[in-house]
């Protein structure tokens, strides 16, 4: 095959590119329409689902079978990143040892469309005798299912959006939204703030925003290009070039920032045609130069980057003291920006 010819785009024989787009536009319909039924059935069960899963003192253990395990799993992975202490277990593995990982101080949510799925209805006697509360996500409220539940959840759909009303399309659409507004209700009654949400993903860009100070980016001791305000222009480009940062703090002898010097300042001073030999740091310093205290977070200094349209910031602490500085390129390297 020759890689650099590209793929032909003739249709197979006998498919219809109407017929596809039409059925996705069928598809959109009827599981919106599925979704927005759900409004009519989110009540008081649902209130008391949310009420259980805040009272257990263990873990909410999802389950289901096929295509609602699948959602499940995503379920679990949902309450569980939002403050919500969850697990999926598989039905059929739950029968031959992983009941044990379920204790009376769990709640048990299951889900099943038709709620009699054989791995399903073995477990509900032994899941019942062990004491901990069963949530039953289901589109069938006289199932087996249902019938064993402390709380029903009802998820049924019209049809499915397989044209055979087959594949489970349109009722694994409504259980995922369902668990959706379960992990909202259980986010909001428990208070969870980005920050919360920051700690348990903190290799997402999130986490990183939310968890990366400045601390851990910012350089620090003789990484800091920095000179006196009498010192003469040539020792100021030395600093400037040694440490690479694109500019250079102006400190007293305490250390507190009394200005900056940058690549663009010496740029426009080079335009203007000035004599910069016979110049020192105090004559082509900015004073009172942006600065950012150094126990903030690496994300407040890329905002205060962009707002302002510059390209590093100096570390200050408490009294004003330099402790560091950052630019573009540190934050990009921690993958902040």
């Amino acid at each position: 095959m020759n890689l650099a010819t590209p793929p032909s785009t003739a249709s197979p024989a006998g498919f219809d590119r109407d017929r596809a787009v039409r059925l996705a536009h069928e598809t959109f319909d009827i599981e919106a329409a599925a979704v927005q039924g759900l409004k009519a059935r989110c009540g008081d069960s649902f209130a008391q689902a949310v009420e259980a899963m805040l009272a257990v003192q263990g873990r909410v253990v999802v389950m289901g079978m096929g295509k609602s395990g699948h959602v499940g799993r995503k379920i679990a992975a949902t309450l569980a990143s939002t403050g919500t202490a969850a697990m999926f277990v598989h039905p059929a593995e739950a029968s031959h040892g992983d009941l044990g990982m379920i204790k009376p101080v769990d709640l048990v949510l299951i889900i099943s469309n038709g709620g009699e799925s054989d791995e399903i209805t073995v477990i509900l006697p032994v899941l019942k005798r062990l004491g901990a509360p069963l949530v039953a996500m289901t589109g069938n409220a006289k199932s087996t299912l249902a019938r064993h539940a402390d709380i029903v959840l009802d998820c049924g759909v019209d049809k499915e959006a397989c044209p055979l009303n087959l594949a489970p399309t349109a009722s694994t659409t409504a259980q995922l939204a369902m668990g959706d507004a379960l992990a909202v209700a259980l986010l909001d009654a428990r208070g969870f703030q980005a920050e919360d949400f920051a700690r348990s993903h903190p290799g997402g860009a999130l986490g990183r925003k939310l968890l990366t100070h400045l601390s851990d980016v910012m350089r620090t001791g003789e990484a800091v290009p920095s000179v006196p305000p009498d010192a003469e222009f040539p020792a100021l480009m030395r600093e400037m070039s040694r440490k690479g940062l694109g500019a250079s703090a102006i400190v007293d002898a305490a250390g507190r920032v009394l200005g900056i010097f940058t690549d663009g300042d010496l740029r426009r001073l080079i335009e203007q045609g000035i004599d910069l030999r016979a110049m020192k740091a105090r004559d082509v310093m900015h004073a009172g130069p942006k600065t950012i205290r150094d126990n903030a977070l690496a994300a407040e200094a890329a905002q205060q980057m962009e707002q302002f349209r510059i390209t590093s910031v100096l570390v200050v602490d408490a009294d004003g003291i330099l402790v560091g500085a950052v630019n573009s390129n540190d934050l990009m390297r921690a993958k902040v920006i």
